[in-house]
């Protein structure tokens, strides 16, 4: 509970004057704790400049693999047939003709009655060459669907309704292709096959004394050739073509990618650099960004500029000539047609001078950014660090600034009471000079 000292003896407002001398006293806090908002400011746009740049040295590091920009595209001429690649595709084209598509066996039962229900308390289900018997099973068709599916014989079983009061039972491979093949055993029961386990075949060379037929148990066929799959969606009544070419198309778009990465970092740090005006009733203001003056940005900014634009190959020439050129404003410029165009005439040498450029880019944006002794990690390390001092110096002052403020209230109370018993005397004796005055007087 606080100490009112108000009009007690003198009058005074000391509530406010206690008030205005502790502004007063608080005005070095005020200026730590300015100090300490304006850190926090920085260490957060630094950390979101950093993150930017960690991110674009990841890229630039992948770019700059060998092989990263070796990309090729499969394409067939029949649109039955999807084909896809990885890194380790070449250029090359193959004929083939698909001959079947892959199944996945499916066998039902005979018409069940729902309340007579199945017939018999075992049946064994042979699946890749081993028998599974499933026992005890009850009548209940329910309970004879949940002991096959637990029965991990890789098959399910599903009860379908086929009438009033009538069901019959599929059972399906988990597996297809001729891999997930089943026969269920009961005495008595025919089983009938709705499908067939079968492969997918697919004929290489159709038409030709060489002509070779492979199969899958999938409709995909992995790696037919080196880093290329096919996967088949109809049965093709011609031969048709793969072809593996290069995929022009996604390394433009790499080295498009790596240029926009360069100009996120730019942008970031020009939007924080950025010196703004703003005009309003009591005048123009000007307000400089968080950036401006901050060497560490700075030399991050050149340091990955220079990366990007130095001149590139043996004999060196610009990276304009492939596309990639630095503009006016200090950002990066990525001319897609001209670099299609470099692309065409010399592929080797263009996805050379892209990964040179990546490599070095990587390099800067890494030394910026290493979580241990990046540039950028250690500034802000640092000012962490003299965020963390200010704490303390802020605490500190907050300690000193209660005394102070305990000490000008017992200063005052002790003035208040002083005053009081001032005034208490003053009554006394000015009764007493009254009563003597009286006494005279009277005499």
């Amino acid at each position: 509970m606080g100490i009112s000292l108000d009009g007690l003896a003198s009058g005074l407002d000391t509530t406010a004057l206690i008030s205005s001398v502790m502004q007063v006293e608080a005005i070095p806090q005020t200026l730590l704790k300015s100090r300490s908002q304006d850190l926090q400011s920085m260490v957060s746009a630094l950390q979101g400049l950093n993150s930017k740049v960690a991110a674009l040295a990841t890229q630039a590091t992948a770019a700059a693999k060998p092989g990263a920009l070796d990309l090729y595209a499969a394409t067939t001429s029949s649109d039955k047939v999807t084909a896809t690649t990885t890194a380790a595709a070449k250029a090359t084209s193959i004929d083939f003709q698909v001959t079947k598509l892959a199944q996945t066996q499916v066998t039902v039962t005979p018409k069940l009655n729902a309340v007579t229900g199945w017939p018999y308390t075992t049946m064994t289900i042979n699946s890749g060459g081993t028998d599974y018997t499933i026992a005890p099973l009850t009548s209940n068709l329910d309970d004879v669907v949940a002991s096959v599916n637990a029965a991990g014989a890789g098959v399910t079983a599903s009860k379908v309704a086929v009438g009033a009061g009538e069901y019959r039972i599929q059972f399906t491979a988990t597996k297809s292709g001729a891999a997930g093949a089943f026969t269920i055993t009961d005495p008595g029961t025919a089983y009938m096959d709705v499908k067939a386990a079968q492969d997918a075949e697919l004929t290489l060379w159709p038409g030709t004394g060489i002509a070779q037929v492979i199969q899958s148990s999938t409709n995909t066929f992995t790696d037919l050739l080196p880093g290329v799959s096919v996967t088949a969606k109809e049965v093709t009544t011609a031969p048709a073509t793969l072809t593996v070419a290069r995929d022009d198309a996604a390394i433009t778009k790499q080295a498009a990618d790596l240029v926009a990465g360069v100009n996120g970092i730019f942008s970031y740090v020009a939007a924080r650099t950025a010196v703004t005006s703003t005009t309003n009733t009591g005048g123009t203001s000007t307000n400089a960004g968080i950036f401006v003056g901050n060497s560490a940005v700075r030399s991050v900014n050149q340091s990955i500029l220079s990366a990007a634009s130095r001149p590139v190959g043996s004999p060196a020439t610009s990276p304009s000539e492939i596309g990639i050129s630095i503009t006016k404003t200090g950002t990066m410029e990525f001319d897609e047609k001209k670099f299609s165009a470099a692309l065409a005439a010399d592929p080797a040498g263009t996805a050379a001078k892209v990964q040179e450029i990546a490599t070095r880019v990587a390099a800067a944006a890494t030394t910026a950014s290493d979580k241990y002794d990046g540039t950028l990690t250690q500034k802000i390390t640092g000012q962490q660090s003299e965020v963390r001092d200010l704490a303390n110096r802020i605490g500190d002052w907050d300690t000193r600034l209660e005394s102070r403020k305990a000490t000008l209230q017992r200063t005052y109370s002790g003035l208040e009471v002083a005053l009081s018993n001032m005034k208490a005397q003053q009554s006394w004796l000015t009764a007493q000079l009254g009563g003597l005055s009286s006494g005279s007087s009277s005499a």
